[in-house]
C-alpha cells in the first residue's frame, strides 16, 4: 500500500468529486492520505477528513497564506488557537504545514516568527513538523538544529541537493518526493533521489498542486502517486514495490501511524 504523505484534500478543488477521488486512488493502491492544514479557517475541514479511517491530519499555518493568519498579542490569535486545537484533538499527527517561503522577501521576518512559534508548539507536544521550505534549505536546517525537535518531521516538496537532504536526515526528518522528480530539468534533485538512503524519503503528491511532468495546469490527485513511485524507482534502480514499501514504512514511522503491512 502507498501513503500519499502530503495532499490538500480539504481544498475546494475536490468539492465536486471528493469521494470519487478517494476511490480512484484506492483503485491503484494508494490507501492512506496525510492532509496538512494551511490556515485556521480550513482546520475544521481538515479535521472532518481526519474522521476517515484512511486519512491522518496535521494542523498549521502556512507561510504562503500569511495575510490570512490572525497574529496579535490579545490572546485570541491563530497561534493560541493552534495550541488549543491540538490539545482538543489528540488524533492530529503533526504540526504543519508551516515553514519559510523565501520568494516573498517582504514577509520573511513575519514568516520566521510564525514558523519558530509553531516549532516550539510542536516541540512542547513531541509532535513531528511538516515543513514548507522554498529557497531556504540551509537557513531552515540551521533553525531546526538550534531548536532541537524531538520528533523530527517531513521536509515537504524537497528540491535541494544531496548535502542539504543529508542535513535534514541527520535532524530526524525525511524529505518529500513529489511531481518535481518527474521533470527532466530537475537534474540536481534527480541525482539526490538516486543517492538517498531507503529510510530518508516519503512519496507525496501535494494535490491539487504540483502534478507530474506533462500535466502542468491540471488538477493533481493522489492516484498519480504511482507515477511518482515509478519515477523514483527508475532513478534508484529499484522496483516500484521496494520504493512503495520504503515510503510507507517511513511515513508510518514519522507520523506514528498504525498501517497494515
Amino acid at each position: 500500500m502507498l501513503i500519499d504523505a502530503h495532499c490538500h484534500l480539504d481544498f475546494p478543488d475536490f468539492d465536486v468529486d471528493r469521494d470519487a477521488m478517494f476511490e480512484r486512488a484506492k483503485a491503484v493502491g494508494v490507501g492512506h492520505f496525510i492532509v496538512p492544514g494551511t490556515t485556521r479557517a480550513r482546520w475544521p475541514s481538515v479535521l472532518a477528513l481526519g474522521e476517515r479511517a484512511d486519512t491522518s491530519v496535521c494542523l498549521g499555518l502556512h507561510p504562503y497564506f500569511l495575510d490570512d493568519h490572525r497574529l496579535s498579542d490579545d490572546g485570541h490569535d491563530d497561534l493560541v488557537a493552534l495550541r488549543a486545537t491540538l490539545d482538543a484533538h489528540p488524533e492530529v499527527v503533526a504540526v504543519g504545514e508551516c515553514g519559510i517561503d523565501a520568494r516573498f522577501e517582504e514577509t520573511l521576518d513575519s514568516q520566521w516568527a510564525v514558523f519558530k512559534a509553531q516549532l516550539r508548539i510542536a516541540k512542547a507536544r513531541h509532535l513531528p513538523v511538516v515543513i514548507h521550505c522554498v529557497r531556504a534549505n540551509d537557513q531552515v536546517a540551521k533553525c531546526l538544529k538550534e531548536i532541537g525537535l524531538p520528533a523530527g518531521g517531513l521536509i515537504h516538496a524537497f528540491a535541494g541537493s544531496l548535502q542539504q537532504a543529508e542535513r535534514f536526515l541527520a535532524l530526524g526528518f525525511v524529505v518529500g518526493l513529489g511531481g518535481a522528480v518527474t521533470h527532466e530539468r530537475a537534474q540536481r534533485l534527480r541525482r539526490c533521489v538516486a543517492a538517498l538512503p531507503g529510510d530518508g524519503f516519503v512519496l507525496e503528491t501535494d494535490s491539487p498542486d504540483m502534478p507530474p511532468a506533462g500535466l502542468q495546469g491540471g488538477r493533481n490527485e493522489p492516484w498519480r502517486l504511482v507515477q511518482i513511485a515509478d519515477e523514483v524507482a527508475s532513478l534508484r534502480g529499484e522496483s516500484r514495490d521496494t520504493v512503495a514499501k520504503a515510503s510507507t514504512a517511513n511515513a508510518a514511522r514519522v507520523f506514528r501511524l498504525s498501517i497494515p503491512s
